[in-house]
């Protein structure tokens, strides 16, 4: 487990942080990608991601922190990695944190050397694409399965 210090914020691979409360609420009233979403889910999606990100104000090794932002990749650590549930808390934004978040992800974690990372945006292409993420060379090869 990784941990980063910035500002007062911390950014923790550290899965025992992880507040699921603040990340269940996040993502069931006020995202796109998980609107409604149970809390028994969102347990199981962080128990089985291979790597989860919180962020937090303080630093949770201390007990003194509280959960601002979180995001989890699916990924083999070689080849592949799909990033999802990214958020940093509303009242928190515009200071440079999902950008911190992200360019730690990307440059400074166990993700650094993953070939190819995949996401899906309806509206943050600008943030990514800083990281190097760029829409599809080839959609026609990819499929999907959706239930």
């Amino acid at each position: 487990m990784s941990s980063w210090e910035k500002d007062g914020f911390t950014l923790s691979t550290d899965k025992q942080y992880l507040d699921s409360n603040v990340i269940h609420h996040f993502l069931s009233a006020n995202s796109y990608w998980a609107k409604g979403i149970s809390m028994e889910k969102v347990k199981k999606s962080i128990e089985k991601s291979s790597i989860c990100f919180g962020m937090y104000e303080g630093n949770p090794a201390t007990g003194e922190a509280k959960q601002i932002g979180f995001v989890r990749a699916v990924t083999d650590f070689v080849r592949f990695a799909w990033i999802m549930d990214v958020f940093v808390l509303p009242e928190y934004r515009g200071r440079g944190l999902s950008k911190w978040m992200m360019e730690t992800m990307v440059e400074q974690s166990e993700l650094k050397e993953v070939r190819k990372m995949m996401l899906c945006t309806y509206d943050a292409h600008g943030l990514y694409e800083q990281y190097g993420f760029q829409t599809l060379d080839d959609p026609e090869i990819f499929m999907e399965r959706k239930i």
